[in-house]
């Protein structure tokens, strides 16, 4: 019972993100509301069939004030369709065909490892990729606000997001929003803070948008031997 727990909240202080743009917005991000920049997230994901990034991931455990990093690439693609491939020495993969979740982490010196299994129908992966995997609405299921966007050294606009309903793993998401109207409403950077203090962020560089992926990209088997949790 250890470590399935874990998992579940591990997974669901996932998020996804970028490095800032180069180019300054102010006067035109004064002139939207929170609203309006949620229904620009909104309507490039919902124009968006799949999505492949390069990320580098972030986590501080507020507990030990220790910093953990990792990167990989990821891909999902629609309806509930998701794989995280972590570098080495990491390793894990985090994969849903849209009916099955897995996580599998390696075991030392290359062993079969173990993984932890779940049925899903979609809706119950995690609230900060539901515009990515088609899976939820933003301006039903959060509210919103912006950010200073000076404060947070972004070029483009900073949305925190609230669940609308009780989320004992997240207590904010916060998206970095594209305000370049070549790419208005893209995410480039997630950070989803947690009730408990730990910070989880995810920046994304190499975004392709909307090419083919594969089928057999989601369909992961744990390699025999490894150990079921």
């Amino acid at each position: 019972m250890g470590k399935r727990p874990r998992f579940f909240r591990w997974l669901a202080l996932l998020g996804v993100a970028a490095s800032a743009l180069a180019a300054s917005h102010g006067s035109a991000q004064q002139q939207v509301d929170a609203r309006t920049v949620a229904a620009r997230v909104q309507t490039f994901y919902d124009q968006t069939r799949t999505f492949e990034a390069a990320f580098h991931q972030t986590y501080f455990n507020r507990l030990y004030g220790r910093y953990e990093r990792s990167s990989g690439q990821l891909a999902f693609e629609k309806p509930g369709r998701m794989r995280f491939d972590y570098a080495r020495p990491n390793g894990k993969i985090i994969v849903s065909n849209g009916d099955r979740l897995t996580m599998w982490e390696p075991g030392d010196e290359g062993g079969p490892g173990q993984y932890v299994q779940s049925a899903t129908d979609g809706s119950a992966l995690p609230s900060a990729f539901s515009f990515l995997t088609g899976t939820g609405r933003l301006e039903t299921d959060f509210r919103f606000r912006l950010l200073s966007s000076r404060a947070w050294g972004f070029a483009g606009h900073v949305l925190e997001l609230t669940p609308r309903r009780p989320d004992p793993n997240t207590r904010r998401i916060v998206l970095f929003v594209d305000a370049d109207p070549a790419r208005l409403g893209a995410v480039h950077r997630v950070r989803i803070d947690d009730h408990e203090g730990n910070r989880n962020k995810f920046e994304v560089s190499s975004m392709h948008f909307n090419r083919p992926i594969v089928e057999s990209r989601f369909a992961f088997v744990p390699p025999a031997g490894a150990r079921r949790l």
